[in-house]
């Protein structure tokens, strides 16, 4: 823009600044007024941003306000005027404009200020500048909050943001077009920034207590001046050349050199010795021209292996939307003493600001004090600062801040909004695109770090590495990122750079977890199930009913008095009632017919003066007929006018419905809601592989290795590891039979230097070879190259196309198709059960079906098809649960007979419910039992067990809500058996009867009081006996929660010897995901409770000779959810009671010996354990159990917490410090036989 364009104004302003002669800067008296002035005229400026280009022009910036920064800093109000102007000037292009304009007019401004910027920024590469600017920030920083003014604070922010706008100015290319290690712009201007003193500021900034508002700020402009920087090639400045880069520049030029020896070879073989005038024509047989006839060919031999049809062709114009995504600009090496100084900046950084710098700037986050999309500098500090802090010396505690199970999560949490607004956000998904790769680099560098301390010689930071991993294995959603950003993969969208992270990232996680598995057996992982729940949808609205006579002439009674008010003049009529349009298209008489319901909707609505305007109106609008009234017509005739109207009965048009398509009419009527069931299995590695396995991420993986040539030798690996697991380790070889991979592999063979690539070459051959082989025996495989393949599909080329319509594999879901035979089967018994009342036709069509295999969905879908149906509305499932609710009078029968049959057994209930005919609820088969009048109490029906010398007494005394333990109840349907929960639920848990031992747990008591557990201790005596007193207060017994309130408690409450404690006192653990902490049954009575709580004030163990127990005492049984039989509390895990009952010479048979310290305790039922030393019967899933120690609070399964049968107390274990508190996390998974 030449400097005659510019306007008269705001030349005179300019000219009022001051003038330059040689290094002095003369300003004019008002300078002050015209740089207000300025910010003024940018306030106002239009959507071209006139004032700025034309001030970018006139080189304002560089001829004025530099020098009169530079040369009067003492004028502290014009010194804040014009570093106030220039923050406005500098501002980046993109906040001017608000996005990158698309139309040509709008670009070439947008160029322009960017070019001006660029000139800004060149002018900024001053040290004078820079020094005034660092002596300016570094006296304001030295006031105290009680001495700085707001002037002061917000002249610290316009310096950090001034010093942000011009780190930010991109390079010019063309100016730029030095070789690496030339001084840049931005190199100059870094190194203007490091001689003035201002990177010593900023790491005062970052590590200050008191200046922690200025986070945010000084972690922008850190990532700005390492923008083009890479950190691995930044730690090795100074450091020389390790072997590793000697070797890789080694290989790179031995590739290159065998690439120009074939290129010269070939030119070679081109050039004929002797030259020859005649170049000839030759006849390729086989190969047709456009007619019927051969390719005639007129160059010599030597070219014919590069002849093809497309010679001559004009190239096909790639349209705009489909073109690939823009590569960004490749980190630039700037000069070595600015390598240097960046290098020592970083190790200052790390050291003293690192962890407190990110620790603000990530709480400013989480507490949204951030401005929108901030979080990519906390990703970008993340990424970068790890990689070098990784490359140079590692050392945990310097990135220990980023380093952990929360930092994975914040950062999956970003990375995963990211991908969602990607897909939602179409229009500016480019972008999104660049936020998700700097998530995937900081995800990638966490990876690289936890692996590199998993290396580390100490054993602290191993462990910690593990902690993480097992979280981070443990979660389904790290686990299932890397498919979801395979599957979704744009490379119009998403740079070839995105997809060499995501490639190497899925790597590194693959290696990781393979050998974390490795050493594991039976690791259990979460995993998240989708439920479906169908909910039925929201009625139709009813159509209003009509007023009755009565209530319309209770309307007029209340309406006649408004009307009189109206016509006498007492309360004025609207002006803005209309009841014609002459606009619309609806014709004039229905228009007439609609003033008529207006009018009967405003006396319905009681808005009388309305009704009356409206009448008037209409009656001038439409005189002929008098349906309005006559004109001149009188009061009294226009209220009887009024009446009419509303007793009429008009005729009203049903609002119109909206037709659903017919699809739409083909669903089901209900809705369904997801709900996520979470729940824990044993992970197997090949499982989680095998969902790699498919087309989408194959594509992602041939579209990387296309640029096989220009990858580096990791990347290329981690994309042959990958085809290599998925056709070696899964046997799934014909996935990459796909004609595209297969013309890479081609163009691989014949480069000259395949030897560079020696591993993707032998990969090739072994998909080659598998191919060819395969071919010879499916000659359908070379059309089946043509298509991108599925497992199932892959499957089926390798082992025979009818191999998935024969039940095999879980590809055997493929409905078969129906064959005229079965369509003529289907109508016949259609026809024969349609008429049949109370039966389900689909029902009695599945039982009679001769072919095998067919599912109600298809009957119904099939019928659809052949027109017998109009829709699968007409057969609605049967809701489970509601159509066996009342008992016939067969079924009583039924009961009553498997009562009698089954009364003198040690298990009724189950017996019967094995028995029985119609599937029910336990909890209502025990309801219906009470009903008859076979059993007066529930606990008749407890399970009963048999003990040596006594009457059966319960054995696990199960509660009578608890599902079927019978095989049929296991092979019933899912939704059936969470009936049967919901209904257990409803009945409650059963309180079992169990007495606590006399005396019981003397040895722990004494060991816990050495243990310095005295005080839980006394709080437990106290509970009991206040317990105690309640109950006997009250007269009823409810089970009491035993709940820590002081944290001694609570620590208490997790230690395993005082968990045996409660388990010898008779308490009951948590018995479900809903309870939380131990309780008191309510079948303990105030004495046992009283006993209990003498038997833990007692100071140790009791004499020999003191008395045992009251005489005629009965012996208590086991604990009901005591250990199994030969499974007490020792170190073998039997019992280790001393003597036997033989040998006793105590009159009590059952009471307890005196144990010491040192002595295991014996496990409840101890005695009755040693006369039956068998194992417990096997349930219809055997149980496996298994520990998962973790010390991070955070790490603990979010399912349901099974409390353990008995906590073990070892013999040679030592306790478990008070004050650590460990989690023991059992998960307890059930297999099928």
């Amino acid at each position: 823009m030449d400097l005659y364009m510019m306007n008269c104004e705001l030349l005179a302003t300019c000219s009022a600044l001051g003038y330059l002669e040689g290094d002095v800067y003369h300003k004019e008296p008002d300078c002050l007024e015209s740089v207000k002035d300025l910010i003024r005229y940018l306030r106002h400026e239009d959507e071209t941003r006139d004032i700025r280009q034309q001030l970018g022009a006139a080189q304002i910036l560089q001829n004025d306000l530099l020098p009169i920064v530079v040369q009067h800093p003492q004028d502290k109000v014009l010194f804040d005027a014009v570093v106030r102007l220039m923050v406005n000037l500098t501002q980046p292009a993109l906040l001017c404009f608000g996005k990158v304009p698309q139309d040509a007019a709008s670009r070439h401004h947008f160029l322009q200020v960017v070019s001006y910027l660029q000139a800004y920024k060149e002018a900024f590469a001053s040290e004078k500048v820079f020094g005034v600017l660092s002596e300016k920030l570094y006296d304001l920083l030295q006031l105290d909050w009680e001495q700085r003014q707001e002037e002061d604070t917000l002249l610290i922010e316009r310096i950090l943001l001034l010093v942000r706008n011009v780190l930010h100015v991109p390079p010019d290319p063309v100016e730029e077009q030095g070789v690496d290690g030339d001084a840049s712009t931005h190199d100059r201007v870094l190194w203007a920034l490091h001689i003035s003193g201002m990177d010593d500021l900023l790491k005062f900034l970052a590590s200050s207590q008191t200046e922690q508002q200025w986070a945010l700020h000084v972690l922008e402009i850190i990532s700005l001046m390492f923008r083009d920087q890479n950190p691995e090639q930044l730690a090795a400045v100074g450091q020389g050349r390790s072997a590793a880069e000697h070797g890789e520049d080694t290989r790179e030029l031995e590739t290159l050199r065998q690439r120009e020896l074939a290129e010269r070879k070939s030119r070679a073989l081109q050039r004929p010795s002797r030259h020859s005038r005649f170049g000839g024509s030759y006849v390729i047989q086989g190969l047709k021209a456009i007619g019927d006839r051969d390719v005639v060919f007129h160059k010599g031999l030597h070219n014919l292996k590069s002849y093809s049809h497309d010679l001559g062709k004009e190239l096909r114009r790639v349209p705009k939307r489909r073109l690939a995504a823009r590569e960004a600009e490749p980190p630039r090496r700037s000069a070595r003493n600015v390598q240097l100084f960046l290098r020592e900046f970083c190790q200052d950084f790390l050291e003293g600001c690192y962890n407190h710098l990110m620790y603000l700037v990530k709480d400013q986050l989480i507490r949204e004090k951030a401005q929108q999309h901030d979080e990519t500098y906390y990703l970008w500090a993340t990424a970068f600062f790890m990689a070098f802090n990784r490359s140079l010396r590692f050392r945990p505690e310097l990135v220990s801040e980023t380093v952990g199970v929360r930092a994975f999560h914040f950062i999956e949490q970003n990375l995963t909004s990211y991908y969602e607004m990607a897909l939602m956000d179409k229009k500016e998904a480019a972008t999104w695109a660049r936020r998700m790769h700097l998530a995937l680099k900081a995800y990638q560098e966490l990876l690289r770090t936890v692996q590199e301390m998993d290396r580390s010689p100490e054993q602290a930071v191993r462990d910690s590495s593990q902690i993480i991993k097992n979280n981070i294995f443990y979660l389904m959603e790290y686990r299932e990122l890397f498919l979801a950003l395979f599957r979704k993969f744009d490379e119009t969208k998403q740079p070839r750079s995105f997809l060499r992270d995501l490639v190497e990232t899925a790597h590194l996680f693959l290696r990781m977890l393979e050998r974390f598995c490795r050493g594991r057996a039976g690791l259990v992982v979460q995993s998240k199930r989708v439920r479906r729940k169908k909910k039925p949808r929201a009625p139709a609205a009813l159509t209003a009913q009509p007023p009755t006579p009565q209530e319309l002439e209770e309307l007029w009674a209340s309406l006649t008095p408004q009307l009189q008010a109206c016509m006498q003049g007492e309360v004025p009529l609207p002006e803005d009632v209309v009841p014609f349009d002459a606009a619309s298209e609806t014709p004039v008489e229905e228009q007439r017919a609609e003033a008529l319901l207006r009018i009967q909707d405003c006396l319905l609505g009681s808005r009388a003066p309305e009704a009356l305007r409206l009448l008037r109106s209409a009656r001038e609008v439409w005189p002929e007929g008098d349906v309005f009234g006559p004109a001149g017509v009188e009061p009294s005739e226009e209220t009887k006018l009024l009446r009419e109207v509303l007793f009429a009965p008009l005729p009203r048009h049903a609002p119109p419905e909206a037709e659903e398509p017919e699809e739409l009419e083909e669903e089901e009527e209900e809705e369904e809601e997801e709900t996520v069931r979470v729940s824990e299995k044993e992970f197997n590695f090949l499982d989680y592989l095998k969902q790699f396995a498919s087309a989408p991420v194959i594509r992602a993986y041939v579209v990387l290795l296309r640029g096989y040539a220009q990858n580096s030798a990791h990347t290329n690996h981690c994309v042959a590891r990958m085809l290599h697991r998925l056709a070696c380790d899964l046997h799934m070889e014909a996935l990459l039979f796909q004609l595209s991979l297969f013309s890479l592999f081609n163009r691989l063979l014949s480069d000259p230097c395949a030897g560079a690539y020696q591993e993707l070459v032998t990969l090739a051959k072994f998909i080659l070879g598998k191919f060819f082989a395969l071919a010879a025996t499916n000659k359908k495989a070379y059309v089946e190259l043509l298509f991108w393949k599925s497992p199932a599909i892959a499957r089926e080329m390798a082992e025979g196309y009818g191999s998935l319509r024969e039940g095999e594999g879980a590809s055997s879901r493929r409905a078969p198709a129906w064959t005229p035979q079965e369509e003529r089967e289907l109508r016949e018994l259609y026809w024969k059960y349609k008429e049949v009342e109370g039966e389900d036709v689909i029902a009695n069509i599945l039982a009679h079906l001769q072919a095998p295999g067919r599912t109600r969905r298809q009957v119904v879908n099939q019928l659809v098809r052949l027109g017998l149906a109009s829709s699968v509305k007409d057969f609605p499932r049967e809701r489970k649960g509601t159509h066996i609710v009342l008992w016939t009078q067969e079924q009583e029968q039924e009961l009553e007979r498997l009562f009698e049959e089954f009364q003198g057994t040690d298990d009724v209930l189950g017996n019967i419910m094995k028995n029985l005919t119609a599937r029910r609820s336990r909890a209502r088969v025990v309801e219906k039992l009470l009903g008859l009048g076979l059993v007066s109490e529930r606990k008749e029906l407890y399970k009963k067990r048999r003990r040596k010398g006594h009457a059966p007494v319960s054995d696990e005394m199960e509660p009578l809500g608890a599902p079927a333990r019978d095989s049929s109840a296991e092979e019933g349907d899912s939704d059936e058996e969470e009936d049967e929960e919901e209904d257990n639920a409803e009945e409650g848990p059963m309180e079992e009867h169990w007495a606590p031992e006399d005396g019981a747990g003397q040895g722990l008591v004494q060991r816990l009081r050495q243990e310095g557990l005295a005080g839980p201790l006394r709080w437990l005596e106290n509970y009991l006996k206040r317990t105690a007193g309640d109950r006997e207060e009250d007269g009823v017994s409810h089970p009491v929660p035993l709940v820590p309130l002081s944290e001694d408690n609570e620590d208490a409450m997790e230690h395993r010897r005082f968990q045996a404690l409660l388990w010898k006192l008779g308490l009951r653990p948590p018995a479900s995901e809903q309870e939380s902490f131990w309780r008191i049954p309510a079948a303990l009575t105030p004495q046992q409770l009283r006993r209990a709580a003498a038997s833990l004030a007692r100071q140790g163990p009791e004499p020999e000779g003191s008395p045992r127990s009251p005489p005629g005492q009965l012996p208590a049984p086991p604990h009901p959810q005591g250990p199994p039989p030969g499974k007490g509390l020792g170190r073998d895990g039997g019992s280790q009671a001393q003597g036997s009952p033989s040998d006793r010479t105590s009159p009590d048979p059952l009471s307890p010996l005196p144990l010491s310290a040192e002595q295991p305790l014996a496990s409840p039922g101890s005695d009755w354990e040693r006369d039956k030393p068998g194992p417990v019967p096997a349930q219809a899933g055997t149980k496996r159990r298994r520990q998962l120690d973790s010390e991070d609070e955070d790490s603990a399964s979010p399912g349901a917490r099974l409390a353990p049968p008995v906590p073990r107390v070892e013999e040679d274990e030592e306790p478990s410090p008070p004050g650590r508190r460990k989690h023991v996390r059992r998960v307890e998974e059930e297999e099928e036989d």
